[in-house]
């Protein structure tokens, strides 16, 4: 039967579970924690690192106290769900718990054995830190409703604080993931204030946005937040080693499954163009000297970028997504451009939110922003969520083109090649002019040749002659 001390463990020890911190992620694996046992932890404190299939993520914990017990060992991927860290709540609160413990409560006790060494107590299954937290050799004081269903109590408080539902416990907190309120925390938003427009009443990154305006709608990072955990290093072959084994996990094992699946679901096709983009980067040296591309980066990616955009808007068929369940085509009324990414972590793809609507400089400082979180680390998986259609600039790294795989989810995929000087036939005259070539991918289902055609045909016709962005737009 139920004694209390277990019914005073159960309401004296949260536990922290691992949260979706993305969008329908399944697993994390914890690159550093920031906390030891003993540690005072409050509201808010990050406690850990962690790894999902989109991006690295720091984790904050939702209510203070003194760390308890770590229940995993870094680098272990944990499922979602799953209790990572412990927190004594009311710590020092003295031993006449585990005095009540030894006593015999209901049913005598065995005749007592010798113990060696420390067992896992019963029900629990060992884990990396410890043994979990049923045996306690400290007592926590009186709380008052204890004795109504503390356990369903608990469970309620865990569920409101990892942001799965409503729960009707001790007050009101408003709802939110961890994420979100490190969020509100840095931008010192009241999450009591912010409008929730997510299911269940649960306040989401643009709630906690909008409450931040007019001030810009930025993740801000701290100034004293850890660094983003290194990259683990290949270790070195053994001497004569012929082969080396890699663990597929991470961002890598998302890349390798979401590749997979877009390959083999959506029938892609690619056309190719070659084209003179002479004009286009005169374009970018002017807009370098422009007083109102001050403080905001110009570079070809940009101009491809708006390009995409104008294109887009004189095709808008092609801004779709395919609803297998449904059998429906879903045409999207906003462009969220995302722009492939190679970071230490691997390959991400996040998005500028409603690009279809910025200016060349608001534009040109999403694309900025974009890129520096990302090679910070920083890029939050709903960044990543949510993308119509992406480009990948693949001319960095000198390659002439490429036939890129959708990212799932989207119509298209735009791959732009090297700009290179090359000889050609310009005014009726062989002469040296900036050549590239473009690639557009798109899903067949939605995209017919002649629209996919269309598509590509107007990217390349703007950045032949760029004032095409003004007749055309």
């Amino acid at each position: 039967m139920t004694t209390m001390t277990d019914t005073s463990n159960a309401a004296r020890f949260r536990e922290f579970k691992m949260p979706d911190v993305g969008e329908g992620l399944t697993e994390a694996e914890i690159l550093k924690w920031f906390v030891q046992p003993g540690d005072t932890v409050t509201d808010g404190q990050v406690v850990c690192e962690v790894e999902t299939a989109k991006a690295a993520v720091e984790l904050p914990i939702p209510y203070d106290g003194v760390v308890h017990e770590l229940r995993f060992a870094e680098g272990t991927t944990v499922d979602v769900g799953q209790v990572i860290i412990s927190v004594d709540v009311a710590p020092g609160s003295g031993d006449a718990v585990a005095a009540e413990a030894a006593e015999p409560q209901t049913v005598p006790a065995p005749a007592a054995e010798p113990e060696p060494e420390p067992e896992a107590p019963k029900g629990r299954q060992p884990v990396l830190v410890g043994y979990g937290v049923a045996e306690s050799s400290t007592k926590r004081r009186a709380r008052k409703g204890t004795e109504a269903a503390p356990a369903a109590a608990s469970a309620a408080i865990q569920g409101e604080m990892n942001g799965h539902g409503p729960s009707a416990v001790l007050e009101a907190r408003p709802l939110a993931k961890p994420p979100v309120r490190k969020l509100a925390k840095d931008l010192g938003i009241d999450l009591a204030e912010v409008t929730p427009t997510g299911e269940g009443g649960v306040i989401t990154r643009e709630d906690v946005h909008a409450a931040a305006t007019p001030a810009p709608a930025v993740v801000p990072v701290q100034a004293d937040a850890p660094a983003p955990a290194a990259v683990p290093a290949v270790a070195a072959p053994a001497a004569g080693a012929r082969e080396t084994r890699i663990p597929v996990k991470g961002v890598r094992k998302a890349i390798a499954q979401a590749m997979v699946g877009s390959a083999f679901t959506a029938p892609h096709v690619t056309e190719f163009v070659t084209l003179d983009v002479t004009r286009t980067m005169k374009l970018v040296a002017e807009l370098k000297e422009d007083k109102e591309m001050a403080g905001v980066r110009v570079n070809p990616l940009l101009i491809i970028a708006k390009a995409l955009l104008v294109a887009i808007k004189r095709n808008p068929e092609v801004n779709a997504a395919w609803d297998e369940a449904n059998q429906e085509i879903v045409h999207k009324h906003y462009v969220n451009l995302g722009i492939a990414a190679a970071t230490p972590r691997g390959l991400i793809v996040p998005n500028i939110k409603d690009a279809d609507a910025q200016t060349l400089p608001q534009l040109a400082a999403s694309l900025g922003e974009l890129v520096s979180t990302a090679r910070e680390g920083k890029t939050s998986p709903a960044a990543m969520a949510g993308g119509t259609v992406t480009i990948t600039n693949v001319g960095v790294f000198g390659v002439d083109t490429g036939t890129p795989i959708l990212n799932p989810g989207e119509s298209a995929i735009l791959a732009v090649g090297a700009i290179k000087l090359q000889p050609w036939v310009h005014k009726g005259k062989v002469k040296p002019r900036q050549v590239t070539t473009l690639a557009l991918s798109f899903d067949h289902r939605l995209v017919d040749g002649e629209l996919g055609s269309k598509v590509l045909a107007d990217v390349a016709a703007i950045l032949e002659q760029p004032k095409r962005l003004i007749t055309w737009a």
